[in-house]
Parts: C-alpha cells; sequence; structure tokens
C-alpha cells in the first residue's frame, strides 16, 4: 500500500458524520485493496507515482478565481467549490421541482445516505478513497415531472498544494428533466477526486456536460457514474485536457428497459500530458441503446489511455450498441494505447465496436498549404475537421460556441511533428 493510501485511510477513520454507515462499508474494501501497479489491467498505461510522491503545501490564495465558463450560460444556476469547499448553497434562487442542498447537510434528505455510493462501482479505488473523504458536495432532487429549463453549472476550481474530494449525488424522478454541467479547472499542483452518482427515474432525461479541462501539474482521479432506469434518456458529453496526471471512469448501467444512452468524448493532449479514460456500459435489461463516440489528438510527448467496455447481459435481448474510438497522432513521440471491448451474452442484438490510430492525411496538408495556407494553420484546420462532428452533436450550442475557441487555442499550442 502506497504512503498516500495509507494516509488516506488514516484520515477517513477520524471521519464521524451522517455518512459514516455508508463511509464505513466503503473503507472496510477500500482496506483489502492494493495500490495500482503496472501489473493492474486497470492501470496497465497510467502509472500513479504521481500521486504516490506527491508532496502538498497548500498556498494562501488572495483572491477566489473565477470560472472560465461564468456568464456563457444565461440563467444557470450556478455552483461553484473552492479548493472542495461549496459556496453559497443557502442564496440560491431555484425553480420550482428542485432541491440542492450540500453533502454537509444532506441528512434533511433521507434518500441521499441509500444513493451515496450506490450507482458507482466499488472497483474503482480512487472511488472508495472520495467515499470515505468526501467531506462536502451537492446534493440534487429533481421531483417527478419537473422540467428544470435553466442548466445547473458546477464549477471546480483549484489552488496549489491542495488536496480536495468532492461528490455529485443527483436524482431525476419520473419523467424529469434536467442539464447538468461539471466543469473542472486549474494547472497547479493539486489532487482532487471527483465523483458523481445520477439516478435517473422512469421516463427521466439528462443532458450531462464533462468539462474536464485541469492542465498543468494537476492530479484529478474521478468518475461519472449513471442509472438509467426504464424509458429514461441520458445525453452526456466528456472534453479533457491532459495533465500530469487526469483519469476518469464513466460507468452506465442501463437497468430498466428501453433505456437510450449517448456518450460522445474528446481529448487533446500535448507536452508530457496524460489523460486516460475508461468506460463501462453495463446492458442488463432488454431494448436498450447505447451510441459512444470517442475521439484524441495527442501531440508532443503525451499519452492518451481509452479502454472502452460494453458487457450485454444474458437477459439484455434486442439490444443496440456502438463504440467507436478514433484517434490522431500529431507527433511520433505521443502514445495512444486503445481498447474497445465487446461482452455479449444475449442472442438478438447489434453490436459493434472499432478503434483507429492515425496521422494528419498528407495530401490534405499539401492541398491546403498549395492553397496558401502555411503548415501550422493547415494543421489546426485538420485536427479541427476530426472532431467538430461530436462538437456539432452537442445539445448546447452555446456550450459549443464557448468551446470551439478553447480548442482553436489548444491547438494552437500543440507541439507536433
Amino acid at each position: 500500500m502506497s504512503n498516500w493510501l495509507a494516509a488516506a485511510i488514516a484520515r477517513a477513520e477520524q471521519v464521524d458524520d451522517w455518512l459514516s454507515p455508508r463511509r464505513q462499508m466503503s473503507l472496510a474494501v477500500l482496506r483489502e485493496n492494493s495500490w495500482p501497479t503496472r501489473k493492474t489491467e486497470a492501470w496497465k498505461y497510467t502509472p500513479l507515482r504521481a500521486i504516490e510522491s506527491a508532496q502538498l503545501v497548500p498556498v494562501p490564495v488572495a483572491t477566489a478565481p473565477r470560472s472560465a465558463l461564468d456568464g456563457v450560460v444565461d440563467n444557470s444556476v450556478d455552483l461553484t467549490f473552492i479548493n472542495g469547499q461549496l459556496q453559497g448553497v443557502e442564496d440560491l434562487d431555484l425553480p420550482a421541482g428542485i432541491v440542492i442542498s450540500r453533502l454537509a447537510s444532506g441528512s434533511q434528505q433521507s434518500w441521499a445516505l441509500e444513493g451515496f455510493s450506490a450507482i458507482k462501482p466499488e472497483r474503482h479505488l480512487f472511488g472508495l478513497v472520495n467515499d470515505v473523504l468526501a467531506l462536502d458536495g451537492v446534493i440534487i432532487d429533481v421531483a417527478a415531472g419537473a422540467q428544470i429549463d435553466r442548466p445547473i453549472h458546477i464549477t471546480h476550481l483549484f489552488s496549489a498544494g491542495q488536496e480536495v474530494h468532492t461528490r455529485i449525488l443527483l436524482r431525476l424522478g419520473g419523467g424529469a428533466s434536467a442539464t447538468l454541467v461539471e466543469h473542472f479547472q486549474g494547472s497547479e499542483h493539486s489532487i482532487n477526486t471527483g465523483f458523481a452518482e445520477y439516478d435517473l427515474g422512469p421516463e427521466a432525461q439528462l443532458e450531462h456536460y464533462r468539462f474536464a479541462l485541469q492542465t498543468g501539474s494537476a492530479l484529478s482521479v474521478g468518475g461519472c457514474h449513471f442509472k438509467l432506469a426504464s424509458g429514461s434518456r441520458l445525453n452526456s458529453t466528456v472534453i479533457g485536457f491532459g495533465s500530469n496526471l487526469s483519469r476518469l471512469d464513466v460507468d452506465i448501467i442501463h437497468a430498466g428497459e428501453g433505456t437510450n444512452a449517448k456518450l460522445n468524448a474528446l481529448y487533446l493532449l500535448d507536452d508530457d500530458e496524460l489523460f486516460d479514460l475508461h468506460s463501462t456500459v453495463e446492458h442488463a435489461a432488454a431494448f436498450g441503446t447505447t451510441e459512444e463516440n470517442v475521439r484524441g489528438i495527442a501531440a508532443g510527448r503525451s499519452r492518451a489511455v481509452f479502454n472502452g467496455r460494453i458487457h450485454i447481459h444474458r437477459h439484455a435481448q434486442k439490444t443496440l450498441a456502438e463504440l467507436n474510438n478514433r484517434n490522431l497522432l500529431m507527433s511520433n513521440r505521443a502514445q495512444i494505447n486503445t481498447k474497445p471491448e465487446l461482452e455479449i451474452y444475449a442472442d438478438d442484438v447489434r453490436c459493434a465496436h472499432g478503434a483507429t490510430v492515425a496521422a494528419l492525411d498528407t495530401r490534405a496538408l499539401f492541398y491546403l498549404q498549395s492553397r496558401g495556407i502555411s503548415r501550422e494553420q493547415a494543421q489546426i484546420l485538420l485536427s479541427f475537421g476530426f472532431i467538430n462532428e461530436l462538437v456539432e452533436q452537442m445539445p448546447s450550442q452555446l456550450l459549443a460556441d464557448w468551446l470551439r475557441p478553447q480548442l482553436r487555442q489548444r491547438f494552437a499550442q500543440m507541439e507536433v511533428q
């Protein structure tokens, strides 16, 4: 066991709050877990030395950092974590049909005790750490039939030397709909685990975004975990920039019949950055649909990891599931490790998966340069075209318009050959 994990367990043993019954269950599992190594399949290409050897010294912050998304989404319900502390929940002006409270006072919502760590699988070691150390977070309860038109925007801001653990719990009642944006930002040397659990009731609809935009020296390990009841709909978009260590696990459980899940993910890496995306889709009931599209671009000496698994259970007949991962290598020193998986136990299904890793088309580069476009601009144009299809599919045009210049700026900074 690493020194960091041993210290985390020691701190967890001192925590005593309304979530202690659930925390103790996770703590018992955590004590039995071993620290992942290169021989651990889920961490084969993602070394954890940066966390093991991390020495954090909190640096005082004179002014609170601002979110890059401030003012982008009109009339949103804004929640901000600054170094793990949730700000201003009591002052929110909420629409009818939604209740939002702090995890620290979540005993007011009895369902949260039962729902805490009920969707996130126990195999996520850092998820277990988050279970026992997440002292602050947000609990969101949307009533059955409520149509929440105002997006819920949750920003996580980090400064140097901080170790932060936060949790989001969201329950959508039957027939309800909502939009939620998770935005992680910061480049200073820090450690954070940010996990979220989403429980979608029958016929509920969730539009979800995870902007994992931490860069530089940040060490980030998190997860988004969804459970879909009969007839529910999920549309999730993940955008990832690399950092010293950036890992995201996405789990989607089709627990009822007739569910539909769409997951689009993009990651753009440069320098020595690392981004690791692991997704698992469990089809446990019939007539479910999953569409998963993942595209990545790696430049410099960066490393990208993608592992996508779709598991079709025995009784999940009439399932339609597709998984596609496409990657561009912008440098001969960059690495991309991709592993799409299908595990099928039903016989009446339509499933497909595939992965590609390639470089930019030299003929397309030559054509653009022959029209007076510089090589650098030609590379940006072709790279942006490679991912723009998924940007166009974002349900929110406002967020897509905000994201495009962020991506162009990212491309302009990439080290290519």
